[in-house]
């Protein structure tokens, strides 16, 4: 008996309904084993200084961190974002804070460092480099910028830093990469979640969050979302008007509000 119409039509739907499923699945497979690509961009280190980079010894790979060394207690370290050459803050830093040395973190895959990027391995460098400060410099204000104050506000749940200070932060990274991808499950695909509202309940020093008004990367109502899970009296924060995820360091409020906050 020859297949009527209506079962060939059945047929041809099914067989479409597949072909989605599968090409679903593996942009789903592509999502979780690319996804570290779409969240680092590591950038090579183009300022050269005078001051040899410190290197740390971690998990058998060499990290590298841009310094401008300091007598006195005072020291900032500094994350960077997902694509910054953190070296390129040095000399700006170096003018705004005289009184603190200055520790900029390379991640791993950045400006020199050896090995990939991962939140696990960025967060034990953090750990590494902190109490290498610590030793000399008992002060220390902890500073992130991006992605990177996913990393500051982790260390600083762990570590004793005298300030905290979160530029353009973000709830989660999860909730941004829901918003980037909302048709695939990022809660099941996400191995680096930089979950911030996780740590930022057991801080207890002074944090100060920058925020850009015209943020076309993190939305307002993520670091507003953050803000909240502070506990009441520790946290701060502060809008620079009329600029952008990438352009607030170029406002006169960006260096104002960082010594401000430290």
């Amino acid at each position: 008996m020859l297949p009527t119409k209506a079962s060939r039509m059945s047929r041809t739907l099914v067989s479409l309904v597949i072909i989605v499923v599968v090409v679903y699945l593996a942009l789903c497979a592509a999502l979780f084993v690319f996804q570290r690509a779409l969240i680092y961009f590591p950038q090579p280190r183009a300022i050269e200084t005078t001051t040899t980079p410190l290197t740390l010894s971690v998990d058998d790979e060499h990290v590298l961190v841009s310094v401008r060394p300091r007598e006195g207690p005072n020291a900032l370290i500094y994350f960077g974002g997902n694509a910054e050459d953190v070296s390129r803050s040095l000399s700006e830093f170096s003018q705004a804070f005289p009184d603190h040395a200055l520790y900029l973190l390379h991640y791993r895959g950045f400006g020199g460092s050896s090995g990939a990027p991962s939140e696990e391995a960025i967060a034990r460098d953090a750990m590494t480099l902190f109490d290498l400060v610590y030793a000399s410099h008992p002060h220390i204000a902890v500073v992130g910028r991006s992605l990177g104050s996913g990393v500051a506000v982790r260390l600083a749940s762990l570590r004793p830093a005298a300030r905290l200070i979160l530029i353009t932060p973000y709830n989660s990274l999860g909730e941004l990469a829901a918003r980037q991808y909302p048709i695939f499950p990022v809660k099941w695909l996400l191995k680096d979640k930089f979950e911030s509202w996780k740590y930022a309940a057991h801080i207890t020093v002074p944090t100060l969050l920058i925020a850009a008004q015209n943020d076309e990367v993190i939305p307002g109502s993520s670091t507003e979302r953050l803000y909240t899970h502070f506990a009441k009296g520790v946290a701060s924060l502060k809008v620079i008007p009329g600029v952008g995820h990438n352009s607030i360091s170029e406002s006169p409020e960006y260096l104002k509000l960082l010594g401000e906050g430290l």
